[in-house]
């Protein structure tokens, strides 16, 4: 049965369409990916958390909901946004079909709307709040419009320290930050053999310092970095202790700030598989997968102490930064890449070398 449902922008644009997923309504930051697949990625992925999600690639579902693909436990978008979706999903993994999974988990969606017409208003006008309802009238613009995305990296952080162990020989023990991590960043670690300790984002540094790892990795994660004020000290008490460092996404923005560098919001963001970043060091350019919604400001880098290692060749936002006085680099994107390209995943082998492994 078809029923109407609106998604209201704090501007007062509405766009028209039909139900999808849970029933209800939701205040959300509105964003776009222009991911063409790995839509089941980008609805797990916590760093989503607060946002509701439009996907610029017009068919979404064709190849259904496969549970061994997902990036998080549970869909952490706060709704989905889609021109078409598919209700007879055609592959062998396939498991049920989008609009289920997200009838299943109370993620409310809206789709048959122009999402490409509603990127052109977040790209033009920049990331804005807005209301996915069933009855516009229901719509209220200040309450739209002062919507903020309070403690995110609290609600999606792990409750207590994991600690996952390789298959084979043990290479390595890594301390991670959960600031919101994908699956595939301990995959990828745990596939080089190292032992990994999953730590709530408000593990302090004397815990850290009696696993007595051999690196320390900062994970991605949603939010304003600049929200997370004791993580960020947590790291700068960390650095002294000089362990080999790796962060990812919000990991390189807390590290950035744990130098006293400075972050600021885009205007829309950087969210897709296709975003070319240029090595500084090589002048080689790679093809990412990212999500992100803030940027470490480039000129807020201390000459001498750091220095620009990826650059974005789209708009020159910094995309990495590599330590000078420590052993230590991070970067914007997503070399994991799950889904998405590939090309950096050597990062990680960086990473291993820099533990002397």
């Amino acid at each position: 049965m078809f029923v109407k449902r609106y998604l209201v922008l704090e501007n007062g644009k509405i766009f028209e369409g039909e139900a999808f997923g849970a029933e209800g309504e939701e205040i959300s930051e509105i964003v776009f990916t222009t991911s063409m697949t790995a839509y089941l990625e980008t609805l797990t992925d916590p760093s989503y958390k607060g946002q509701a999600v439009t996907q610029t690639f017009p068919l979404i579902g064709n190849y259904g909901i496969i549970t061994p693909d997902k990036e998080g436990q549970k869909p952490y978008v706060s709704g989905y946004i889609v021109r078409s979706a598919c209700s007879e999903p055609s592959n062998f993994r396939a498991e049920e079909t989008v609009d289920k999974y997200l009838k299943d988990n109370g993620i409310i969606g809206i789709k048959g709307i122009d999402t490409r017409a509603l990127t052109k208003v977040l790209r033009e006008h920049g990331t804005m709040n807005g209301m996915i309802c069933d009855d516009p009238s229901h719509a209220d613009a200040q309450e739209i419009k002062s919507y903020r995305i309070t403690n995110p990296v609290e609600e999606v952080t792990c409750d207590e320290i994991k600690v996952l162990k390789p298959e084979g020989e043990t290479k390595a023990v890594v301390a991670l930050f959960d600031y919101g991590v994908k699956y595939n960043i301990v995959r990828s670690l745990l596939s080089r053999g190292c032992e990994v300790h999953v730590l709530p984002a408000d593990t302090d540094a004397d815990t850290v310092r009696a696993i007595k790892p051999d690196g320390l990795f900062l994970s991605n994660g949603p939010g304003d970095p600049e929200d997370n004020v004791k993580a960020i000290d947590t790291i700068r008490q960390l650095r002294g202790d000089n362990l080999p460092t790796m962060g990812i996404c919000l990991g390189h923005q807390l590290l950035a700030l744990s130098h006293g560098y400075k972050t600021r919001k885009l205007k829309y963001g950087h969210r897709g598989a296709n975003h070319p970043v240029k090595n500084t060091e090589t002048g080689r350019i790679y093809i990412s997968s990212q999500n992100h919604g803030y940027e470490v400001v480039g000129d807020s880098i201390k000459e001498g102490e750091a220095r620009e290692l990826y650059v974005n060749v789209n708009d020159g936002t910094n995309e990495g930064i590599r330590y000078l006085n420590e052993n230590a680099f991070s970067v914007q994107f997503h070399p994991e890449a799950c889904g998405g390209p590939k090309d950096t995943e050597f990062l990680f082998d960086d990473f291993m070398k820099m533990m002397g492994r």
